[in-house]
């Protein structure tokens, strides 16, 4: 009943379909750790069992071998006293005769007894052997079966490491977005361009400045030269160059008519 049990429990784990198990699992490395643990420890077991299995098998051969060589002792023993009971019979000698032949019917019945034992223990042995071809097969395919459920966790948590990492990458991607105007590079970069503008208005109003300074000089040396002639002709000096500017206001209003009264 044990054997069989064992037997049925490793056909029925080497059977299993680890895809369809992963499938209905809520956690399916958790379940695979599990099954991991179930199959070591049932292979455990029915190695133990297949040891326990093949011990009795080989107690059973055992005894099978030494009633058939018993067997063929007592034949030989029994040939023996049969022959020596017709050579004193040939001599002779009834009574010796007789003893030895009573001798050979013993040795036959220890044969016979020998033979029925070997006999019987033939089913027993047969059947020992199949149970013990069935283990072993069943034993190899469970360490196959460990060896896919192995690698098959190995592979899981590969590819959940493997998809944490990219998570983790993905989220810090995310934390650094510099298209993000919230994130720090975003306002880094706002604070670069309101100082890029800040430098642009400055240099504009450099710009301004500087071109209002220049026309208050193109003033000045106009109403200089103006100066410069009226003193020139005030004190009989060269006349007015032809095509000069008109005279620079003085402070006095200017009326046309005036030049017409000189």
């Amino acid at each position: 009943m044990v054997k069989q049990s064992i037997f049925g429990r490793i056909s029925q784990l080497a059977k299993a379909n680890i895809n369809a198990l992963l499938d209905q699992a809520e956690d399916p490395q958790k379940m695979l750790d599990q099954m991991v643990r179930d199959y070591t420890n049932n292979i455990a077991e029915a190695e133990s069992a297949v040891a326990q299995t093949i011990g009795n098998l080989r107690m059973l051969q055992a005894d099978y071998n030494e009633d058939v060589k018993n067997a063929q002792d007592w034949g030989n023993k029994a040939l023996a006293a049969s022959r020596k009971a017709d050579e004193y019979r040939t001599a002779g000698d009834p009574v010796d005769a007789q003893k030895f032949d009573n001798l050979a019917k013993v040795a036959i019945q220890r044969q016979m007894t020998a033979e029925s034992e070997a006999k019987a223990a033939e089913p027993s042995i047969a059947s020992q052997t199949e149970v013990v071809d069935k283990l072993k097969t069943g034993l190899d395919q469970m360490k196959n079966k460990l060896n896919q459920l192995t690698a098959k966790r190995n592979e899981l948590v590969a590819r959940s490491k493997t998809a944490a990492a990219q998570t983790q990458v993905h989220d810090a991607l995310k934390s650094i977005d510099i298209m993000d105007p919230t994130s720090e590079v975003g306002r880094f970069e706002e604070k670069i361009r309101r100082e890029e503008a800040k430098v642009l208005g400055q240099q504009e109003l450099a710009s301004s400045s500087l071109d209002a300074q220049f026309n208050q000089l193109e003033d000045l040396g106009e109403q200089t030269e103006i100066e410069a002639r009226l003193a020139a002709l005030k004190s009989g000096g060269s006349k007015p160059a032809i095509g000069a500017g008109a005279p620079a206001s003085t402070g006095a209003t200017v009326d046309e008519a005036d030049f017409d009264k000189l």
